[in-house]
């Protein structure tokens, strides 16, 4: 998704947030902000992610006033941090978005390690980004040997819509696993993302 205008603030995101950030954005009526965003499907090689980033950086920047990044860790290793804080370019906090959408702060506390989440992008792109990556369309004896150390499988909703909710029941028993249904709303990510209003900073 290339960038539709050249407001103040260029958000720089992973695409699997697009939706959500546009819903925010009109919320809100922050005109000022503008979003592009690079593929979800980044997140099956997150070694690929810090690189994508850093080229879109470099190419958008003389365009906009400021770059957010609005990418967790997402399994760099701490990589995309340092490359951010390399650019002088702020980004999200927190290791994913599960976290970010449930409260960095509760999802640390809660420490759920035996919890596979979906949120509202991947129930819509279950099959695209876990059962075919996975390969258990052709080959559904894996399911097991991928999801057998977890328990239940948690949906942070960010809207509340009936019909993903039924397909996250069956994604859940798809998977062999217990599931419950949580509304987060958009969490941290609306915070983050109003915290870069030019009247937030200026406080």
């Amino acid at each position: 998704m290339a960038p539709s205008g050249s407001g103040q603030i260029l958000l720089l995101a992973c695409g699997a947030l697009a939706r959500e950030i546009l819903a925010v954005k009109d919320s809100q009526g922050w005109d000022h902000m503008t979003l592009a965003c690079l593929p979800a499907i980044l997140h099956n090689t997150p070694d690929k992610i810090v690189p994508a980033v850093r080229a879109a950086v470099a190419k958008h920047r003389s365009t906009y006033d400021t770059i957010f990044v609005v990418y967790a860790d997402c399994g760099t290793g701490g990589l995309l941090k340092a490359a951010c804080d390399e650019m002088g370019v702020e980004m999200v906090d927190g290791p994913h978005c599960y976290s970010f959408y449930e409260g960095n702060a509760k999802f640390a506390e809660l420490g759920e390690v035996t919890s596979f989440f979906l949120t509202d992008f991947l129930v819509r792109q279950f099959d695209a980004f876990v059962t075919k990556p996975l390969g258990l369309d052709r080959h559904p004896e894996l399911r097991d040997m991928y999801f057998g150390n977890y328990e239940k499988l948690v949906y942070q909703a960010q809207t509340r819509d009936p019909a993903l909710e039924e397909k996250a029941k069956a994604c859940a028993d798809f998977l062999g696993l217990e599931y419950e249904y949580r509304f987060t709303g958009y969490g941290d990510l609306e915070t983050a993302l109003g915290a870069q209003n030019p009247q937030a900073k200026n406080k």
